[in-house]
């Protein structure tokens, strides 16, 4: 699976690369990587890269004519199944369901808006549009991380055991999506509460029991 991440802070997306999970699935070659530096297709001596708002108001907005060029240059020697997704807060949540459907393509081209946004017209670009929730920050880096790391974790091979995110919160079971069951480690007691003496009963069919019985069904 590769990852493009259209971003004028191509440095910030590559500490994914030295983060647990995702640095070593990285490294073994499984996910690749790869930040395109919006400031690359600037306009004039400065890389102007937004402009002032038709209309009036506060901010910046990246420019569309700047952003199509990243798109196109994403594009190239690109694979024919990939998806073109704009991080945006009027998106689609994003979700576990999506981040399943996401690992059906081999290459997911994610464009990250900054200021105080883009001008509208990119979204004649673009596949889709994903918000990874209601509440607003600095750029799409952050949302773009997050799809990135979600998705990595379903791909085989990046967890280790491929079996590691089944039981994980939010995947689907008997039709449903759940909460994963609580867990404990040691020590056995801390003040004044103990683990449930079934997950110590050494009866494996009765703590699979438990663990289903402690799962929360949750409506996405």
């Amino acid at each position: 699976m590769k990852f493009k991440v259209i971003t004028l802070f191509p440095e910030f997306i590559k500490t994914l690369e030295n983060y647990s999970v995702i640095g070593r699935a990285a490294n073994k070659g499984i996910i690749k990587i790869e930040p395109i530096n919006l400031r690359d297709f600037g306009l004039g001596s400065y890389k102007q890269v937004d402009d002032k708002p038709y209309g009036g108001g506060p901010g910046m907005l990246l420019r569309v004519d700047v952003l199509h060029q990243a798109i196109q240059k994403a594009n190239l020697r690109s694979s024919k199944n990939r998806r073109i997704i704009l991080l945006s807060p009027d998106g689609k949540t994003f979700d576990q369901a999506k981040a399943e459907e996401l690992t059906n393509f081999n290459e997911i081209v994610l464009v990250c808006g900054h200021y105080e946004g883009f001008d509208a017209r990119v979204e004649d670009f673009v596949d889709e549009k994903i918000s990874v929730g209601n509440y607003i920050v600095s750029g799409g880096e952050l949302p773009a991380l997050t799809v990135i790391d979600a998705v990595s974790r379903l791909i085989p091979g990046v967890l280790g055991k491929d079996e590691s995110n089944q039981d994980e919160s939010f995947s689907q079971k008997d039709d449903e999506r759940y909460l994963e069951y609580p867990q404990y480690t040691r020590p056995e007691e801390f003040r004044g509460k103990k683990v449930p003496d079934i997950l110590i009963s050494g009866d494996h069919q009765e703590i699979e029991k438990w663990r289903k019985q402690s799962r929360k069904p949750i409506d996405l």
